[in-house]
């Protein structure tokens, strides 16, 4: 059965492999965001990166001629800091293991770093990660404080090829600690969550575009999201064809999807 855009009213979409791969934009984006705001389509934008801030998605967003303000972006650093302020209060010490995008989110809602005392291990990705930074979160665990991670990818894509992600850095502390973390990224729920909130719509009204089957499209599964694969990043054809995760839909690009919901626009 072909998919049906009609109950649709508000996107979430993924932004490396979707909008652009690496520095470069994919085909037909700005027009398809015209397109939305034609048909009054809210949208938003959920990454697993948590090493950039809102404010970096916002300039390169706005760079490439699409209209954007920060309650539009959800890092995994956003969705993590979110839920650490639901269920802790802001006086609890933490230690973060990560780049600026997490530190920002969890400072801006109060919370400061104190390794000595820390009763809270966040981590994210961490380009500069040392032996001393893994040492200071496993002794800290095994002390008893709780352990969150932003994501659980375990390769992160660079120009050179795929490099160790932050699940990679989760699976050490969990060896060291024997403790498991919490993960907030795609594909936990929290992440869609935190969207549906902001777009104000339904699970239903609400369509996933992402190129990862085993993030993008099962986590919007999970949380009852429609979705939409496209073959503009890291899934291929073939994998879409035969991988155990279906999407409701295929699409070449994003702007194979604009072009299949004009047809069915009154």
């Amino acid at each position: 059965m072909p998919f049906s855009f009609d109950a649709i009213r508000a996107v979430v979409l993924d932004m490396d492999g979707v909008l652009w791969r690496g520095g470069d934009i994919l085909p037909g984006v700005p027009a398809f965001f015209d397109f939305a705001q034609q048909q009054g389509i809210s949208y938003a934008f959920a990454t697993n990166n948590s090493s950039k801030t809102v404010d970096n998605y916002i300039d390169r967003l706005t760079n490439v001629g699409i209209p954007v303000g920060p309650e539009q972006i959800i890092t995994s650093a956003v969705a993590t800091a979110d839920y650490i302020r639901q269920r802790y209060p802001v006086e609890t010490p933490v230690y973060i293991i990560g780049q600026q995008g997490i530190r920002q989110a969890l400072a801006e809602r109060g919370f400061s770093e104190d390794p000595a005392r820390a009763e809270l291990i966040v981590v994210g990705i961490d380009f500069d990660i040392g032996y001393e930074k893994f040492k200071i979160a496993t002794l800290r665990i095994r002390a008893g404080a709780d352990f969150i991670g932003t994501n659980g990818d375990r390769t992160f894509p660079t120009p050179e090829g795929l490099v160790p992600g932050n699940g990679s850095l989760l699976a050490l502390i969990e060896a060291a600690t024997d403790q498991a973390p919490i993960v907030i990224g795609k594909p936990e729920t929290a992440m869609f969550e935190v969207a549906l909130d902001r777009l104000g719509t339904t699970p239903a009204q609400t369509l996933m575009i992402g190129d990862r089957l085993g993030t993008d499209i099962l986590g919007a599964q999970r949380a009852g999201l429609k979705t939409a694969l496209v073959l503009t990043g890291i899934t291929s054809a073939e994998e879409a064809r035969t991988a155990d995760i279906q999407a409701d839909a295929v699409f070449e690009s994003l702007a194979d999807i604009q072009a299949a919901w004009e047809t069915v626009v009154v």
